[in-house]
């Protein structure tokens, strides 16, 4: 061992994710176990519905699989962890560490053998626990269910109190009365974690809902919990109870008296408290200064009522617990059914749970709408210096200064460009990171190009990197060539192995580096190395799924900011827009679970509370988000912000099925309704079953021959409607974009152009040369480009068409737009026809309907229109197929 060893130890710098898996798990019965230790084994809702004695919750470390992508066990385990891991994230090697060191992992308890890699949470008697666990999804270790019946939450808070009632023959009856997340919990299905917390379970057919919460529970409380009855004093027993026992019991506090009950130590108590209610208005000061973390602000709230300051941490647990009253130390209490309390809660519990908060309450600096209804609720708020101007600029876009559009920049950058241009450059000077979803065809690209050339203006001397679709990259660099020529560009268009040098290498000296999502996805740890100015994602709607490796490396970036460039940025749900938030702005809503409470369930499911009245619930909801995103987010239509482009009329055309197609059709639907039906119970399980049925109806819809090569002769009505009108469209002298999602039926409309004596171009995701091939048919003469959904959605700029015909919906409405948006776009001076060519009578239809409920999604939440919609759904497919 050197001195160089010793004094700089080398630290390898890990980049593989942990997770902390979860297991509810059962004692084996003594039967089975015969004469051996009684083993753990993981439980199912049946069992738990038998017998649900002798349960624990056990923790372990788990890895994603390289090959399907799961967390698993893998060979990761407690003594690897505790002994060092280079190749995992330090973070997360450093939290398990410290958690293990918290667990005291015991192996034995009460008499029977756990000798798996397992950690038992209901053994834990320590308090950093529940912060501990609290903080794992801020360093991004999730908690996974080990089992796919289970569904694991963490709940910010539980309370456990002792009700004292009386049965019909005069005994006392103890027994646990808890409130999780403050709901009520049947106290049957909540098990103890020592002294600081409970977990319950809850079956749902044949799933399992876990609950993890923190709870500070007195002895009795703890030892009812573990009881399969309550506690019975008997009558003869009861004044000695009252007189002798209780007074020494309630002195730890956790006692509730059931109406009719007379506990006079608790009356007396009770009278005291009367005499010294805080019965004044509260009054609220909010303030923020800076922290030692750029990202956050430390939030000040101070309540005073009659010239008495509450303290906040019992204040803020009593509200989350939905607690009516507070009683202070010195006696003093006050009601918290206040609304400017109840609004209180409200806001702290978006801002963050308190054990999310570790030291005090902060605020993300990008939660600037949610800073501004602290502001309205409070008598006073002090913001700090550094967010006056943020306040300013982005609670309305039209604060934002103006920037004068670089030299560099070669191009006349219309109103509302330069307009975004001022918006990007003001949260580049305080690198804020946002989405521009701007509408398609309105110049995003040029936008951002503008930005870059602001930025080296500025004298940012670091690369700036561009993650876009593979089949645009030659767009970017064009694009850059055009308007920014004395850009330094490089493309990064190959694996490491084939391009010869680092990334590191490639960007060195570079003002703008442009890759692909599948390289940024292989090469993740390359361009995590380098610290980018800020990243651009183009298309952002790759990066939707937060569970994917894509969405990861994106994460994992160094970056001052990430924008991203999306005219869909929310495509099938709500999640969507969450998955971009959480890289461009990270912290404004920091738990996906609570995002998924809040906005998706009501605003998307129409799941509301008890207590709430739906609509009202939904339209408060929706509101809110609008107001959360609306600094977060530029959106220009193209109605309002180009009104010269030319007129764009859609029209359906019905197509009729021959009537052997029609037959067979039906004979098929029959049988694909039957056996999806009997899975859509378990629709997560068996989602490619069924997504497979409905896909084999829509291919059969189109042409028979696509899915038998022996239903060739019976021809497609669908073909026939679309040659027809294509002819009579070259006829006129017009160009034609022809879309598909099924490449098959592409080649097939392109034998009949064919034998009509029909030239045209085609395009797919295995077409070579790409960029070749649109150049070709924009300066040709061919009449008809054929091109399939997936491949020319995005990219193209097609101005030289005024016809579109779509050949079959897709459930996606956005994605359409995106096709049609090809030729309808700044450039085009001709009215644009767009067909969509409907089977009658099949699933086509259906799917028309739930385009236009997700279309409402859109525009409810990004749009501002007032409708709502929701997620596809097992009811959503049963309607599919009536």
């Amino acid at each position: 061992m050197t001195w160089r060893s010793v004094l700089f130890p080398q630290r390898g710098v890990g980049t593989v994710p942990l997770a902390l898996g979860v297991e509810l798990r059962q004692r084996e019965a003594a039967s089975a176990a015969h004469w051996s230790s009684r083993r753990m084994h993981a439980v199912s809702a049946r069992d738990l519905e038998r017998d649900p004695r002798d349960v624990s919750v056990g923790l372990r470390p788990l890895v994603r699989s390289d090959a399907t992508g799961a967390w698993i066990q893998g060979d990761v385990h407690w003594d690897a962890l505790r002994r060092g891991g280079g190749r995992f994230v330090a973070a997360h090697l450093q939290w398990f560490t410290e958690l293990f060191g918290i667990a005291r992992d015991v192996r034995v308890l009460g008499g029977y053998r756990d000798d798996s890699d397992w950690v038992t949470l209901d053994t834990v008697d320590s308090a950093l626990l529940w912060p501990h666990l609290a903080r794992a999804g801020a360093i991004g270790i999730p908690l996974v269910p080990t089992k796919k019946h289970l569904d694991v939450a963490l709940a910010p808070a539980a309370a456990v109190e002792v009700e004292v009632s009386r049965t019909g023959d005069g005994d006392l009856r103890l027994s646990p009365r808890v409130e999780i997340g403050g709901s009520r919990v049947a106290a049957a299905s909540v098990r103890p974690v020592a002294h600081t917390g409970v977990y319950a379970f809850e079956t749902r057919g044949r799933r399992i809902a876990l609950t993890l919460a923190p709870a500070a529970l007195t002895d009795t409380a703890r030892t009812l919990l573990g009881r399969a009855e309550p506690l019975l004093v008997p009558a003869t027993d009861a004044d000695e109870f009252l007189h002798d026992a209780y007074p020494r019991l309630a002195r730890g506090g956790g006692f509730v008296a059931a109406p009719g009950i007379t506990l006079p130590a608790l009356e007396a108590q009770g009278a005291a408290d009367r005499h010294r209610e805080l019965t004044g208005d509260p009054r609220i000061t909010v303030t923020t200064v800076e922290s030692p973390d750029p990202d956050w602000f430390e939030l000040g709230i101070l309540v005073e009522i009659d010239g008495r300051t509450i303290p906040f941490a019992p204040l803020f647990a009593a509200l989350s617990q939905r607690k009516k009253k507070l009683l202070l130390a010195d006696g003093r209490y006050f009601s918290l059914s206040h609304p400017a309390l109840d609004r209180l809660r409200e806001l702290i519990e978006e801002a963050g749970t308190l054990s999310e908060w570790e030291a005090g309450p902060r605020i993300s600096r990008h939660q600037l709408a949610l800073w501004a209804d602290f502001e309205d609720l409070a008598d006073e708020a002090v913001p700090a210096v550094a967010w006056r101007e943020l306040v300013r600029g982005l609670r309305d876009a039209d604060g934002v200064p103006p920037t004068v559009v670089p030299g560099a920049v070669q191009a006349e950058l219309r109103p509302y460009q330069r307009d975004g241009l001022s918006w990007l450059a003001f949260l580049w000077r305080h690198r804020l990171g946002r989405i521009l979803a701007d509408d398609m065809g309105l110049g995003k690209t040029l936008q951002l190009l503008a930005l870059v050339a602001h930025a080296r203006a500025a004298g940012e001397r670091r690369p700036v990197l561009v993650v876009a679709p593979t089949s645009v990259l030659g767009t970017w660099a064009a694009e850059a060539a055009r308007f920014v020529p004395g850009l330094r560009v490089r493309v990064v268009d190959a694996t490491a192995g084939k391009r010869g040098q680092s990334v590191a290498a490639t960007a060195a000296g570079a003002d703008l580096v442009i890759t692909s999502y599948t390289l940024l996805r292989l090469d993740d740890t390359e361009f995590a190395g380098i610290h980018w100015a800020f990243a651009i994602l183009d298309e952002a709607q790759f990066v939707k799924n937060p569970a994917t490796r894509l969405h990861r490396a994106v994460r994992d970036l160094t970056a001052d900011a990430v924008y991203a460039a999306t005219g869909t940025p929310l495509e099938n749900s709500l999640n969507d827009l969450w998955a971009l938030l959480s890289l461009t702005a990270p912290g404004l809503f920091p738990s996906s679970r609570r995002f998924r409470e809040q906005y998706v369930k009501p605003i998307e499911r129409g799941k509301v509370p008890e207590n709430e009245e739906g609509g009202a619930y939904r339209a408060a909801r929706l509101t809110r988000l609008r107001h959360r995103i609306r600094p977060l987010m530029l959106r220009r239509t193209k109605e309002a912000v180009a009104p010269e482009l030319p007129e764009r009329a859609e029209q359906e055309l019905r197509v009729a099925l021959g009537p052997a197609h029609r037959a067979l059709y039906d004979t098929v639907l029959q049988r694909e309704r039957q056996k999806v039906l009997g899975l859509l119970d378990d629709l997560d399980r068996n989602r490619f079953i069924v997504f497979r049925s409905l896909t084999l109806l829509r291919m059969l819809s189109l042409a028979p021959v696509l899915v038998d090569p022996e239903h060739a002769h019976l021809g497609s009505s669908k073909l026939d409607a679309l040659v027809e009108r294509i002819v009579e469209a070259a006829a006129e002298g017009h160009r034609v974009l022809v879309f598909s999602q099924f490449t098959s039926f592409l080649r097939l409309a392109g034998e009949r152009l064919d034998a009509a004596g029909i030239a045209y171009g085609y395009l797919d995701g295995s077409t070579r040369r790409r960029a070749d091939v649109i150049e070709r048919w924009r300066t040709g003469a061919e009449p008809a480009f054929l091109i399939s959904l997936k491949a020319g959605g995005f990219g193209l700029t097609l101005t030289e068409a005024d016809y579109v015909f779509v050949l079959d919906p897709w459930w996606n409405p956005a994605a359409e737009a995106q096709a049609v948006d090809r030729t309808h776009r700044i450039g085009q001076t001709r009215s644009v026809l767009v067909y969509r060519l409907i089977a009658e009578g099949t699933i086509e239809e259906k799917v028309l309907a739930l385009q236009r409920r997700k279309a409402r999604l859109f525009q409810a939440v990004v749009d501002d229109d007032e409708l709502f919609s929701r997620a596809l759904t097992a009811d959503d497919i049963r309607g599919l197929l009536y």
